[in-house]
This record gives C-alpha cells, structure tokens and sequence, in this order.
C-alpha cells in the first residue's frame, strides 16, 4: 500500500466523518486546490512571462539567422576604391585597377561604378541637390567572389604597385567584425531576458506556494499526524503547480509562435511596399525558422519544469 493510501486510511480511521454532518462542512476537496482564483492568476502570469521570453528567444533567433546570411553576402563582395588625382585620368585608373582585378583567380564578376552611382552614394550622408562636379570623388568597383580561394592580400600589393595612392582595397572587414559583435550583443540580450523571466517565474511560484500552504495549513497537520511524510506533501504541490505551470508555459508558447506567424505573413504580403522591402531588407523575411519555434516551445516546457521544481523546494524548506 502506498503512503498516500496509508495516510488517508489512517485519516479515516482518525477522523470519521459523520453522515449526519451538513456537507459544508465536510472536506471533499483535494489538499491542493484543482481550480481557484489563485491558480488561474498564477496560471496567467506564467503565461505572460513565457510569451516575453518566447519573444525575446524568437528575436534573437531571428537576428543571428540573418546576421548570418548579411556576413555570409557582405564577404562575397569586395570593393576597389579609386581616388581621382591631378593630372591623373581617372577612367584609365579605374579601367587599370578592373583589369588587375580580373586577372585574380576566385574574382567571378566586376563593376564599375559611374561617377554619378558613386555620388548617389553620399546623398544619405550630404543630402541631394548638391553639386558634386569639383569634388573628388572616389570611384567605386565591386567585385564578387566565386567561391573559390581568392588571395586578398595578393590583389591589395598588386594594387598598391601598380596605382601607388591611388587605388585601394576594402575587403569590409571591420564592418564585419562591427556587425558579429551587435548580433552578438543582442543575442546576449536575449538569452539574459529569458533568464530573468524564467527566474521571476520562478519567485511568482515561490509566493504562491507559500501562499497555498499557509491557506492548507490545518490539513498538513493533520497529514503530518496521521503519518504522511514531508515527500508526498511536497509532490502533492508540485504535481498541481507542474500543471499550472504546463498551462501557462504552452499557452504562453503558442501565443508566442502565433505572433511570429501572424508578423510574418503582415511582412510578407507589405513586401512590396517601400516600408515593407525595407524592414525585409533589416529582418529578413521576418521567419525564425524551425530553431526559433524549437526554442519556443522549449522554453514553455522549462517554465512548466521551473514551476514543478521551485514548488517543491519551497514545500520542503516550509515543511523543514
């Protein structure tokens, strides 16, 4: 026979309960309650920080996912920067410098910008309207990779030989280093949220746990006294709060994944606005993948785990 049956033969045989007694009086109820305004207020806020956590792990997601594919296409590309000089020919310089470039194994395509492409690209900095004729502006050659090893180190000293001061190489990457260090920054970031939500998940339990059993005080007595030990009080709360706590995590998962959803489609079908081709351009397609719905409905079943555990820690230091 178990504890559990143990006790409450004990209990019946300590404690009878009169037939005559008005059932008011009498306790059928469990000894932690299955259904009050309590557990469904812990229930909700379980389910409020599992959603911001879903949140903060899917944002994070969703930006190392496309920080990837940024570095992955920004180091295909590398640019060849002229300066114009006096009494220096600038096309000859450029047209010297595309010729060097082809010449590399691993250069699959090159282009030259014109001069006016290469002053559209300071009117974000200058503005438009200005006349950029006297000023010596760079001129710009992008050239793509094939895949293949290319010796960028090689084509720099070519470079700098053949168009002394004149020609330079940008293979972008302390713009890359910059952009590895903010998506790292900010995947940090999220990490550190989830654990702060998951660790005021956990103090929520704790109160509400002491809560209940300072509200079922006089039947732990009567538990202890008829026999039941500390473990089968504690698992008495910890299955009820794992179950709370199974509630609130997977609504609170599922709300999260629906909004990524829902957010993905609004993207998709605003794509062809000018709004919509940019926030595509900064979030992609605005998915997370399935890592990002994975990771989602991980964290619903580690705040269900979090709840069950932190409820049956704080029943044994009560107990103790």
């Amino acid at each position: 026979m178990s504890i559990a049956a143990k006790a409450r033969a004990r209990a019946a045989a300590a404690f009878p309960v009169d037939p005559t007694l008005p059932a008011n009086l009498r306790r059928n109820a469990p000894l932690v309650p299955t259904d009050t305004a309590a557990g469904r207020s812990l229930a909700a806020v379980i389910a409020i920080l599992t959603f911001l956590a879903g949140l903060c792990a899917g944002a994070a997601e969703m930006v190392a996912a496309n920080a990837g594919q940024w570095q992955t296409s920004v180091a295909q590309e590398v640019t060849i920067q002229v300066r114009p000089g006096p009494g220096r020919d600038v096309d000859a310089d450029v047209a010297k410098a595309q010729a060097i470039a082809k010449d590399e194994p691993g250069i699959a395509q090159t282009r030259i910008f014109s001069k006016a492409e290469s002053e559209r690209l300071l009117e974000p900095w200058l503005g438009t309207g200005l006349d950029l004729t006297d000023l010596p502006v760079p001129r710009l050659i992008a050239l793509k990779m094939s895949g293949e090893r290319t010796d960028l180190g090689r084509l720099r000293t070519r470079l700098t030989d053949a168009l002394p001061g004149v020609a330079s190489l940008d293979d972008h990457a302390l713009w890359l280093q910059r952009l590895s260090t903010a998506a790292n920054a900010f995947v940090g970031a999220g990490v550190g949220l989830v654990v702060l939500v998951l660790v005021a998940t956990g103090l929520a339990v704790t109160f509400a746990t002491r809560g209940a059993m300072a509200g079922n005080k006089e039947v732990v007595e009567v538990l202890h006294f008829v026999g039941a030990g500390d473990d089968y009080i504690a698992r008495a709360f910890q299955a009820r709060f794992f179950g709370l706590g199974l509630r609130g995590g997977g609504i609170g998962a599922a709300c999260a994944i629906l909004a990524f959803i829902v957010a993905g489609l609004i993207t998709g079908s605003a794509s062809s606005g000018p709004a919509g081709q940019e926030l595509e351009a900064l979030f992609g397609a605005f998915q997370i993948g399935w890592r990002g719905y994975l990771s989602i409905a991980l964290i619903g079943g580690i705040a269900s785990l979090v709840t069950g555990a932190v409820s049956r820690i704080t029943v044994r230091r009560y107990l103790s």
